[in-house]
């Protein structure tokens, strides 16, 4: 059996470094590609790539190229492409552009590559993956999202620094929307096998819970021009070696919905099992009182980011036309407020 094909597009800091871990990690061959604006970025950045293999000691053929024709056949595409979030942007403030950005990739890759598993990271993610779906016309199982893995690190690296343990030791789950609304699950976080309930008090666990939540927000200020790229590149490295190597992992993404926890035919972050085939099964929690309104909440958020994306803009244009400024700046906070 020959080497995977990997295809990413977006050749910025996320797609790049995405590169990189999978090029290490010998999980294929890689096609970096970037739009033709920018030039030969993504041949250079290969080119880089590719002469560090006889030092790290990896094989893999790596190219950078604006052309989807040299995406043709690949296992997996992951599309990071789409515009940085910028300090005081939040990931709903991407959704226009970045919708168009997504859909316009998707539709090329979809032609180019007809089997593959799409993985989409571009933000705000819940949406972008579910237009990634409606553009691709897809099974749903063979387009997922990159969030919770990134989530959950972020979570456990948290916990990690708060009680002076190794990473290794902590496993948890987080659910939901990607961002604001997450979903903590204390009841599925342990640290050595010991619940982590019984080592912080729940004050200190929802502080670090809301870093988590606020950990993509917290490095954009940090950097102040520009967004996190090594973690989403490890999350998403993760997940392709999940698929490249059917390792059958257990661990949290935006998978598509319809019975499933009620939700009815959306993208939300849920445990599932990711192998050759892409999401191969969601796994069902039977959630507390207080872990299903969490998620009933944090699924209305992306509900509300899918109306905009797809008939709220009828609305806003309606009322646009109305001449009704008020309504309309109503209708826009409303949909930010349920979406943060």
């Amino acid at each position: 059996m020959g080497r995977a094909k990997i295809t990413i597009v977006g050749a910025g800091n996320v797609g790049a470094t995405t590169a990189h871990w999978c090029a290490a990690a010998e999980l294929g061959d890689i096609v970096l590609l970037d739009i033709p604006q920018a030039g030969d970025m993504p041949k250079g950045k290969a080119l880089d790539l590719m002469q560090s293999s006889p030092i790290m000691g990896f094989d893999a053929n790596i190219i950078g190229t604006s052309d989807y024709a040299d995406t043709a056949g690949s296992d997996v595409v992951v599309i990071t492409a789409g515009i940085p979030r910028k300090p005081g942007m939040s990931r709903d403030d991407l959704l226009s552009t970045n919708a168009k950005i997504v859909g316009s990739v998707t539709e090329q890759v979809a032609a180019a590559s007809p089997d593959c598993i799409l993985i989409v990271v571009s933000n705000p993610l819940d949406a972008m993956v579910q237009r990634a779906l409606q553009v691709s016309g897809f099974p749903s199982q063979r387009v997922v999202g990159q969030a919770g893995v990134l989530d959950t690190a972020r979570y456990r690296t948290f916990l990690a620094m708060e009680l002076g343990v190794s990473v290794e030791d902590i496993s948890a789950l987080l659910m939901g929307g990607h961002g604001d609304t997450m979903v903590p699950m204390p009841n599925c976080t342990s640290v050595g096998g010991i619940p982590v309930t019984r080592l912080l008090d729940r004050g200190r666990l929802d502080e670090i819970i809301d870093r988590a939540r606020k950990g993509g927000g917290e490095i954009v200020g940090l950097l102040k021009t520009g967004s996190a790229y090594y973690a989403p590149a490890a999350a998403t490295t993760q997940m392709v070696e999940a698929i490249v190597r059917d390792k059958k992992r257990l661990i949290p993404c935006a998978a598509y919905c319809d019975k499933e926890y009620g939700v009815g035919g959306y993208y939300v972050g849920v445990p599932v099992i990711l192998g050759a085939a892409g999401v191969e099964k969601i796994i069902e929690l039977d959630l507390d009182e207080q872990e299903r309104a969490d998620f009933d909440k944090s699924v209305a958020a992306v509900k509300e980011l899918i109306e905009v994306m797809a008939g709220g803009r009828a609305e806003i244009c309606h009322l646009m036309a109305k001449g009704d400024s008020s309504q309309m700046c109503n209708f826009v906070r409303r949909v930010r407020a349920a979406s943060r």
